[in-house]
C-alpha cells in the first residue's frame, strides 16, 4: 500500500506495510452498530481504498462514537489478530485527554472499580483547572466499554457533552459533543518489536471549547 497522508477525508497519522493508524473525528462509528449504520470509519477507509485497489483494512479496536482521537488499523487479518491479543494483555499504552465537570478532590489518583462484574482501572492527572471543569490526562489500564465515561461520573465528575451516563440538565457547563480524545498510543509492533509511539494534538473542537471557556 502507498503511504497516504488521508484516506478519504480522514488523516493518516501513522502507516508502515503492516498498520495503519488515523484521527477518528467524533460522531463516527468504528464498524456497524446492531442498528447496521452504513456509514462508520471503516466504511469511509474501505470505500477510499477500494477505489484505489488497495487491501482493505481491519480494526484493532474500537473508540465511542462521540470519541475522537487514535485508531489501529491492520493491513490483514494475521496482524489484527496480533494487535488485538497486544490490548487484550494490556500490552498498549493509551492516554486520553478528557474535559470533566468540576474540580476534582485529587490532582492525580485511580479509579478500581468493576464494570459488569470485570475489573477495571482507571488512572487520572489534572493538567488544568477551569471555572467549571478540569482538564484531565487519563490513561485506562483495561479496556472496559465505555470505561472512562462510567468511572468519572461514578465519581460525579462525567466527561463535559455527556448524555449517555449523565443528565445534561443536571450541569450547566455544556458542550455539542463528548469532550474525550484519544491522544496517544505506546506499543511494540506487531511484527518487529520495535516500539511505536504516536500522539496528536487535542481535536480542534476541543481546542475551541477551551478558547471559549477561559479560566
Amino acid at each position: 500500500m502507498d503511504k497516504f497522508n488521508k484516506i478519504g477525508n480522514i488523516k493518516v497519522v501513522y502507516e508502515d506495510d503492516c498498520l495503519v493508524i488515523v484521527d477518528k473525528p467524533a460522531g463516527l462509528l468504528v464498524i456497524p452498530s446492531p442498528k447496521n449504520e452504513r456509514r462508520t470509519l471503516t466504511s469511509i477507509l474501505d470505500a477510499d481504498l477500494e477505489k484505489k485497489g488497495e487491501y482493505l483494512l481491519h480494526p484493532c479496536h474500537r473508540l465511542d462514537r462521540d470519541t475522537s482521537g487514535l485508531i489501529i488499523y491492520a493491513k490483514g487479518k494475521a496482524v489484527q489478530k496480533k494487535m488485538m491479543q497486544e490490548f487484550r494483555y494490556k500490552k498498549i499504552k493509551k492516554t486520553y485527554i478528557a474535559f470533566v465537570q468540576g474540580k476534582l478532590r485529587s490532582r492525580q489518583g485511580e479509579i478500581n472499580s468493576p464494570i459488569e462484574s470485570e475489573p477495571a482501572i482507571t488512572r487520572y492527572k489534572v493538567l488544568e483547572e477551569r471555572k467549571n471543569f478540569s482538564v484531565i490526562q487519563v490513561n485506562p489500564l483495561t479496556g472496559r466499554t465505555n470505561q472512562i465515561r462510567i468511572h468519572f461520573k461514578r465519581i460525579s465528575h462525567p466527561v463535559v457533552g455527556e448524555r449517555k451516563f449523565a443528565f445534561r440538565k443536571d450541569y450547566k457547563l455544556k458542550a455539542k459533543r463528548l469532550c474525550l480524545h484519544a491522544k496517544e498510543l505506546e506499543f511494540a509492533h506487531p511484527v518487529t518489536s520495535a516500539p511505536v509511539h504516536v500522539s496528536i494534538p487535542l481535536a480542534p473542537d476541543m481546542e475551541h471549547f477551551l478558547e471559549s471557556h477561559p479560566d
